[in-house]
């Protein structure tokens, strides 16, 4: 999720309904602490979002606890540590999900966090590194005992990535074994599959990817839940969305827009490129399954300007159908 779901992308998400928790984009434990303002534009957020995780990356017992009170002192209400992200220039820091193959280490940061702060410690997992090495029932209880308030599992590996399917019934064991909330992750693309994980014992779930395809996802599952009819996303809808969108960035103040983790010395570009090339990148989840999505992808990474993207959105969601 990561340059994914910013405050504007959550706030937006939260307005459509059906959304419990909201969780940032990960954040470096180092970068906080150092006070980099990059890193702490990732973890802004605004009282809307509530309740909100900051979640943070790191493999330094000492410095994620420093961080984690730097979060508290945020006021967030949670702070979630990420030993699931399997990205190699995370993992490669003895962070995300590389934390997860020295359980003693992963161990000493959550007590070291526990004990540094008020607020409660979360745990976002996988089932492993690899199919050699799916310790996530074991690590799951580790750090229950070491303070952990609660833990998301996502049922793939690292090594898997995101390809295959999420193992649902690893899932399903560890929420039965601990006393701790919970929470899976994997394979909820629409509204049904989210209620279908929900009968597996978890006591939550979270969605990622499916919320990039479809910011009502959450709202339809608990229309499910609730015994309604699931609501209709008609077209004018998702431009609508899109729309608003485009205001929120903009009313955003202008910073040094480049993706995390590129070398500090990369140049800036101006806020008008980062709302454009923010749009670029949610199009090409927010398009699939659309009808004619592959021309509204060219479209909007064929516009340069934003009177371009915008007339770009329009056509699609708003013309008449025969102009699409």
């Amino acid at each position: 999720m990561a340059g994914m779901t910013d405050t504007a992308f959550r706030r937006l998400v939260k307005r459509q309904g059906g959304c419990g928790l909201v969780v940032t984009e990960m954040v470096s434990a180092e970068g906080l602490i150092r006070g980099i303002d990059r890193t702490l534009e990732y973890a802004e957020y605004t009282e809307e979002e509530r309740p909100i995780a900051i979640q943070i990356f790191g493999g330094d017992p000492e410095k994620m606890a420093a961080a984690a009170q730097i979060v508290e002192g945020m006021g967030a209400d949670i702070v979630d540590v990420n030993m699931g992200c399997p990205v190699p220039k995370i993992a490669k820091h003895n962070a995300g999900c590389s934390l997860m193959r020295e359980p003693s280490q992963a161990v000493g940061v959550i007590a070291a966090m526990s004990r540094a702060v008020q607020i409660p410690v979360t745990v976002k997992m996988r089932a492993g590194w690899n199919d050699d090495e799916r310790n996530a029932p074991t690590l799951a209880r580790m750090v229950e005992d070491a303070g952990a308030a609660a833990i998301a599992v996502h049922g793939r590996t690292a090594a898997q990535s995101y390809s295959g399917s999420a193992d649902w019934d690893l899932v399903a064991r560890i929420a039965d074994t601990l006393t701790i909330p919970v929470f899976g992750s994997g394979d909820c693309i629409d509204a049904r599959q989210v209620i279908e994980k929900l009968a597996s014992g978890v006591e939550g779930v979270l969605v990622g990817r499916g919320v990039l395809r479809n910011p009502w996802i959450l709202a339809q599952a608990a229309d499910i839940a609730a015994g309604r009819r699931p609501r209709e996303v008609t077209l004018e809808d998702r431009g609508t969305f899109l729309r608003q969108y485009i205001d929120l960035l903009g009313d955003e103040r202008v910073r040094e827009a480049r993706p995390p983790a590129v070398n500090d010395h990369a140049p800036a570009i101006s806020h008008d490129r980062w709302v454009i090339n923010k749009i670029r990148a949610l199009g090409s989840w927010y398009t699939k399954g659309l009808d004619n999505g592959s021309h509204l992808r060219t479209a909007i990474n064929s516009a340069e300007s934003l009177p371009a993207l915008q007339a770009a959105i329009d056509t699609f969601f708003f013309a008449p159908v025969t102009s699409r």
